[in-house]
């Protein structure tokens, strides 16, 4: 594989759980793990049902698109429990999904929540997503590629720390977009 591949790196903005609607998602355009070609961004529901189609249609609108070798999450869900439906993201952009989380999740505990909340049909996208493998310091499912492409493009995007840049660089824009500037931590 390419060292230069581009890779496309997803992380939403912080923001309010209580007074916000919509949270803005960054999408950061990389070539590899060293430069930015560019950045992208929709704006989707606090705990909504829109994530994965908002993403899917700026994907499918940029220039980049037909570049892009793997999308690159931080995390399953943006803007609260706005959960990605990760088969359903490959499937309408053709593009293969890395799903990295920092900690092994508790899954008993976010299933409980989802439960509490009325939002139980969003645990079937979490098990839709595969199985969650370790890489290093953090962990990743992924859908559309091997699992030892998976763990290449990893090696590839994890330049300056143990996340991948393409989601370590769209945190950091997304901080300096709600507070100003970025706290430095991604």
């Amino acid at each position: 594989m390419k060292s230069q591949i581009r890779i496309l790196g997803i992380d939403d903005a912080a923001f309010n759980k209580f007074k916000d609607k919509e949270v803005i998602v960054i999408g950061t355009v990389f070539r590899g793990g060293d430069f930015m070609d560019g950045v992208m961004t929709t704006k989707v529901k606090v705990d909504g049902d829109d994530a994965t189609n908002k993403v899917i249609e700026m994907i499918n609108k940029s220039k980049f698109k037909t570049q892009f070798r793997a999308i690159i999450t931080d995390g399953i869900a943006v803007a609260g429990f706005n959960i990605f439906d990760v088969p359903l993201l490959y499937e309408k952009t053709r593009i293969p999904v890395i799903v990295v989380m920092r900690n092994y999740p508790d899954l008993k505990k976010i299933r409980g929540a989802l439960t509490k909340l009325n939002m139980k049909n969003k645990i079937a996208l979490l098990e839709k997503a595969g199985d969650i493998h370790k890489y290093k310091e953090i962990y990743f499912q992924v859908y559309g590629m091997e699992k030892e492409d998976a763990i290449e493009i990893l090696n590839i995007s994890c330049t300056h720390s143990y996340i991948p840049e393409p989601i370590r660089i769209a945190h950091l824009i997304g901080a300096g977009l709600v507070f100003g500037e970025s706290k430095g931590r991604a």
